[in-house]
């Protein structure tokens, strides 16, 4: 074969091995273009839009708190606010320094500032200031030019015209705290706040409602170039409505003043809680703006304990607002009757110790409805040294002591109804009689809230086991069960708080007119010092509250009810440190009760 058709025959072979290789390529690119753009295109154009686009969140309005009215207790205002692009600012310590000519921003506020800025990512808004009046706002807009990165916002915030009325049961809204931020998304956005107490707290998802989103084109590192649509708005919360009245509530905190002091008002029918003061109180709307550190001390200072809920968290000795109970638990015994009769000299001995009398020289002869409307300590001493104690917190806690009704407020107490068990437990002791006979007397280790004061108290008006509420799923009657005792020793008990308010009885008005709402109830007076023989003897056994220092005075309690007829209100009055029960808790409880049985015409929420 000549040369040139040898070298012509290598090199078609060779042409057709490289079209062959070349062909082979084509193809195994053809079938990986197949594969990704046909088989698996959705996935990478997914992964690609994921790099694109990125999914913003919008705050959702808050829902609103209302008491039975419809008068608003937590709405929704607008919030003025300046926020900072950190990456926008020039220079960002002189944009700070300017922005404090314009806004009161304070240099703890200012630190927490430079630390939000340093942990996220700088072209993220962070909050410079909020809640700013028009002037301040209407300033900073104009020197926007001078303040490159700085911008301003119309936002929602919220408000509770009630102000310190109704602090302890709705609470307030706060920043996130660091540990909460990372809980949800939406903590993370610019000035979102989250229920910090109260109602606002146990239901914040209820309130919260539902984040929307909205779809933005971002570059490679995040920053927002452009919206797309679609937009998915957010969802307002669901609206919380409240039993409470607040005309009543109101009128209780304006009634209690400056006293440190719990008030529980009761509907018997239905459990709804219409009042529920605890004073003296705090101003919410300083809190969701933010408040300053020398108020927050002043507050944690204050010996009358302003953050705490009384009525639910604190726990009092109820003194002699535990009669009826020991009462009942000896009729039920069969240990007396209501003709029973004890002498009472002012004084009781059991083996070397002596236990008094509230008043020195003592009632003489009475039998137990004198004693209950007398308030005689040395007959209950009687009843003590013949009556169990398990019985007698049996008894008690048939009628709510010791109870925790969770009716959605947080730190709610349970008090104290100690038994022999708990001391057994709890102090690794035996229980001694003497302890019994402190606790017929509403001393010693029983302690109660102000709620359950008056959940003992409607229990006891009705014979039913009333159950408080606050959060009302409707404003009808409810069926409670009848209460395990003696229908015709609850008529007996009822009828010694009828005398307490009658001629003779401890909290007998003779100022009140004949034609007025009668009333029933009981008096109690808790000592919370032990008064020394020379004191008793002194000025006839009757030392003046006034003239010992406010944290050794003793507090004052009533409970009661009215009509007497056809019983509807129920209210405990617990006033820390207040003096007697009979001259500072029971003129209060009974403006209270008329104030509840007569209410003015509601006001409409327009003019509210």
């Amino acid at each position: 074969m000549p040369r040139e058709g040898l070298r012509y025959q290598i090199y078609s072979r060779r042409a057709l091995l490289l079209a062959g290789v070349q062909g082979l390529a084509l193809a195994a690119l053809g079938a990986r273009l197949y594969y990704l753009s046909i088989v698996n295109g959705e996935k990478y154009r997914l992964r690609a839009d994921k790099n694109r686009i990125s999914i913003r969140l919008i705050a959702p309005e808050r829902g609103e708190i209302f008491d039975r009215n419809g008068r608003k207790l937590a709405t929704n205002t607008q919030d003025l606010r300046a926020l900072l692009v950190p990456e926008q600012a020039d220079q960002l310590e002189p944009t700070l320094q300017k922005v404090q000519q314009i806004i009161d921003i304070n240099d703890r506020r200012l630190a927490r500032i430079r630390q939000r800025i340093k942990r996220q990512r700088q072209f993220v808004p962070v909050t410079l200031a909020q809640g700013l009046d028009w002037e301040t706002f209407s300033r900073l807009n104009v020197e926007m030019p001078k303040l490159p990165g700085v911008q301003t916002d119309a936002g929602l915030s919220r408000l509770y015209p009630g102000g310190e009325a109704i602090a302890h049961l709705v609470g307030y809204m706060a920043s996130p705290d660091e540990e909460d931020v990372y809980k949800s998304p939406l903590y993370q956005l610019p000035g979102f706040k989250i229920g910090r107490q109260g109602l606002e707290r146990r239901y914040e998802s209820l309130l919260r409602g539902a984040s929307g989103t909205r779809r933005v084109e971002v570059n490679a590192v995040g920053r927002e170039i452009r919206e797309l649509p679609p937009r998915e708005e957010s969802l307002r919360g669901n609206d919380l409505h409240l039993t409470l009245d607040m005309g009543l509530q109101q009128y209780v905190m304006q009634e209690l003043g400056e006293e440190a002091a719990g008030v529980v008002v009761l509907d018997i029918a239905s459990g709804d809680i219409l009042a529920m003061a605890s004073s003296p109180g705090y101003d919410p709307n300083e809190f969701t703006r933010g408040i300053s550190n020398a108020n927050w001390q002043a507050l944690l200072k204050d010996p009358r304990s302003p953050l705490l809920n009384k009525s639910v968290s604190g726990q009092y000795p109820p003194g002699s607002t535990i009669k009826m109970i020991v009462a009942l638990a000896a009729l039920e015994q069969g240990l007396i009757t209501p003709e029973t009769e004890f002498y009472c000299n002012g004084r009781h001995r059991l083996g070397n110790h002596t236990f008094h009398c509230w008043q020195n020289r003592g009632h003489g002869k009475v039998d137990m409805m004198q004693a209950v409307a007398k308030s005689c300590d040395v007959y209950f001493y009687e009843i003590a040294e013949r009556l169990d104690i398990d019985l007698i917190a049996d008894m008690a806690n048939r009628f709510g002591m010791g109870s925790v009704f969770d009716i959605g407020i947080d730190g709610e107490k349970e008090g104290l109804v100690p038994t022999r068990e708990w001391k057994r437990i709890f102090q690794q002791e035996s229980w001694q009689l003497g302890e019994t006979l402190n606790v017929a007397i509403g001393q010693g280790a029983m302690l109660a809230t102000p709620l359950q004061l008056a959940v003992m108290t409607a229990r006891l008006a009705s014979g039913q086991a009333v159950t408080p509420r606050i959060v009302a799923d409707n404003f009808g009657g409810a069926f409670f069960q009848p209460m395990d005792v003696n229908p015709f020793h609850l008529e007996t008990v009822r009828r010694t708080m009828e005398m307490v308010m009658e001629e003779g009885g401890t909290a007998h008005d003779y100022a009140r007119r004949k034609s007025a709402i009668r009333q029933a109830g009981k008096t109690g007076t808790a000592q919370v010092r032990r008064i020394s023989l020379a004191e008793r003897q002194a000025e006839g056994g009757v030392l003046d509250n006034d003239e010992l220092p406010w944290a050794s005075r003793d507090h004052a309690l009533f409970v009661g009810y009215a009509p007497v007829e056809n019983p509807q209100i129920a209210v405990s009055v617990v006033v820390q440190h207040g003096g007697g029960g009979s001259s500072v808790a029971a003129p209060l409880a009974r403006r209270i009760l008329d104030r509840a049985l007569n209410p003015p015409t509601p006001v409409p929420e327009e003019q509210a």
